[in-house]
């Protein structure tokens, strides 16, 4: 297949599908100045060990050294703006062609982008909570108090302590979870975007669809099985799919 064909058999499984969801991962973000995972060369994991860095272990035991070198990783995503590929999947949401983005990423783009159905299945960095009440509380707070020397940041309201809203190492899935793998179910069609599909369980997510298509850079363990493959960064491959989108009926 041409690899121009490639994206207009893309836009006609859009044109066929029912229902079509989106699996986001930081390969998406990169385009905004957020490094991802995995990438040689520029990985944020080559530089430390994310299953301690971002871990509850260290989180609850050593809270000085998670908010010294994992917290500081949460907080650099704060001012980040979406990029194209973002803004196109917010407008493929409102023009119907998409029911759902399902993102890894934690960093609220699809948000800031204008995407109204996103389910974050690794939590995000807009808020914290309190480990013992419960209290939802800004992230802002979060960084105030450990800016203070307050660490670990303690609740207002009860004295528990409070963490950020990300699913660490060691933490159950959220509830955003069960309710992507209903919507992936459901689906007709499923669009990876910048995933490695390496991280468990929600590399579990593209097998449950009736079609798949992956863009990424780099090889997925589920390219053998996909629809289509287009191995491009996500603004360019998206828009080349919109243009299609738009002259096929």
């Amino acid at each position: 297949m041409a690899q121009e064909d490639v994206y207009e058999k893309v836009a006609r499984l859009m044109e066929n599908s029912k229902k079509t969801v989106i699996l986001t991962g930081a390969g998406i973000s990169t385009e905004s100045g957020i490094p991802d995972f995995r990438s040689p060369g520029t990985g944020l994991w080559e530089k430390m060990d994310p299953m301690e860095a971002l871990s509850t272990k260290v989180l609850y035991n050593d809270p000085k050294k998670f908010y010294k070198s994992g917290f500081k990783i949460l907080l650099s995503m704060k001012d980040a703006k979406p990029n194209k590929a973002h803004y196109i999947l917010a407008q493929l949401e409102q023009d119907g062609f998409i029911s759902c983005v399902i993102t890894q990423n934690i960093d609220n783009l699809h948000q800031k982008a204008g995407s109204k159905k996103v389910y974050e299945v690794h939590g995000q960095t807009r808020t914290g909570s309190c480990t013992n009440c419960g209290e939802v509380v800004s992230i802002d707070l979060l960084e105030a108090k450990v800016s203070k020397g307050e660490i670990p940041p303690k609740c207002d309201k009860c004295n528990g302590v409070l963490r950020p809203d990300v699913v660490m190492f060691g933490d159950q899935m959220p509830e955003d979870f069960e309710k992507a793998w209903h919507e992936a179910e459901d689906s007709d069609l499923m669009i990876v975007i910048g995933s490695s599909l390496t991280v468990s369980p929600v590399n579990f997510l593209p097998g449950l669809s009736k079609h798949l298509v992956i863009i990424n850079k780099s090889e997925t363990p589920e390219d053998r099985r996909a629809d289509a493959v287009i191995r491009e960064s996500a603004g360019e491959a998206l828009s080349k799919i919109v243009r299609y989108l738009k002259t096929v009926q």
